[in-house]
């Protein structure tokens, strides 16, 4: 599916193929990242396996309760008709479609956001370039990425499809996808918090494996966040990946971008990450996570993983301001926001 081509062919023949799945109808779902998972008659995970979900199955979230997991940090379960999973097996998800746009002027682009818990997309200009396409048959959007579209088309049916893409990092890959799987992010969502205040610092605790926002000496904001983990799935300790302790000062803001890093075996290749604040080196940064959901333990190559509304409350707060156009700022020197990781706080 990935090297189909649509082009100035008649969208028709796709909507079939590539229309959005029918998901439960609950306010709140959940997807189901990291292969196949067991589904508890308890919130305890030797209670008896009542049921079995594989990657990307999408169920209801009827509510969160503390369980029972030995030996492991986060005791949270979901409970869902079928029974209770295990919390960070499971993405937070809603099914949101929204109202296709009509056109796109002013600028020629825009930033969209996702909200299904996933969308399928068609390739434009095959042969894949990104390397998480040249390991997918059917490449895939998930729940909260941000990306860019610069065109829509109509088809027969007057369905809306969108042409979706990435300004930085990309590999060159253009996608179609039907329009309402994406939000459009609005400008107003941009707009600084607390811009007038000067002394500000992210405070990122790895032991604790939090993140809070000092504004003098108080603090406005706390989040739970995962950030570099030491070990590989392996065991091996590599110290590349560790979140480097000490004060730093964010030096480059993105609204979304392509991260691309590591080596086979343990790299990474992340369409879409959105709300993304660099403080450190060529790549550390807060932002915000689709592929886990494990706050709380380190799980990164060395950035802050942060759930999506926790990311961007901080890529508003911190400086510098980032414009919807471009939605890209580098900045040296001055002016900018202090990042301090520290290690074995009180």
């Amino acid at each position: 599916m990935s090297a189909l081509v649509l082009g100035g062919l008649s969208l028709q023949p796709w909507r079939r193929i590539f229309s959005l799945p029918e998901f439960p109808v609950f306010e709140r779902l959940g997807r189901v990242i990291g292969g196949r998972i067991d589904v508890k008659a308890k919130p305890d995970i030797e209670s008896e396996t009542v049921g079995v979900l594989y990657d990307d199955e999408v169920v209801p979230w009827l509510r969160e309760v503390v369980g029972r997991r030995p030996l492991w940090y986060n005791q949270r379960f979901v409970e869902t008709p079928g029974g209770y999973v295990y919390a960070p097996n499971l993405q937070p998800v809603r099914n949101e479609l929204n109202k296709p746009l009509s056109r796109i002027d002013n600028p020629d682009w825009i930033w969209v956001e996702v909200t299904v818990p996933y969308v399928d997309l068609i390739m434009e200009n095959p042969p894949p370039r990104s390397p998480w396409m040249k390991h997918t048959k059917t490449p895939r959007l998930y729940y909260s990425q941000i990306m860019c579209v610069d065109e829509l088309k109509i088809d027969d049916d007057e369905h809306v499809w969108y042409r979706v893409a990435e300004k930085y990092g990309t590999f060159g890959d253009r996608f179609w996808a039907p329009a309402e799987a994406f939000r459009p992010v609005l400008r107003d969502e941009l707009i600084p918090i607390s811009p007038d205040v000067e002394n500000k610092l992210v405070q990122i605790d790895l032991t604790h494996q939090t993140l809070s926002c000092f504004e003098e000496n108080t603090e406005v904001y706390f989040c739970r966040v995962s950030t570099g983990d030491k070990y590989d799935a392996e065991g091996n300790r590599v110290d590349e990946w560790s979140t480097p302790p000490g004060m730093h000062t964010i030096w480059r803001k993105l609204v979304s971008v392509h991260m691309t890093g590591g080596t086979t075996g343990g790299g990474y290749d992340l369409p879409g990450i959105g709300w993304t604040t660099l403080f450190s080196g060529n790549g550390v940064a807060i932002h915000s996570t689709f592929w886990h959901n494990s706050y709380g333990i380190p799980r990164s190559h060395g950035c802050v993983n942060a759930q999506p509304d926790d990311a961007k409350w901080v890529f508003r707060w911190t400086l510098p301001i980032v414009p919807y156009d471009p939605g890209d700022v580098t900045i040296s020197g001055q002016g900018s926001t202090k990042v301090e990781v520290v290690e074995n706080s009180l």
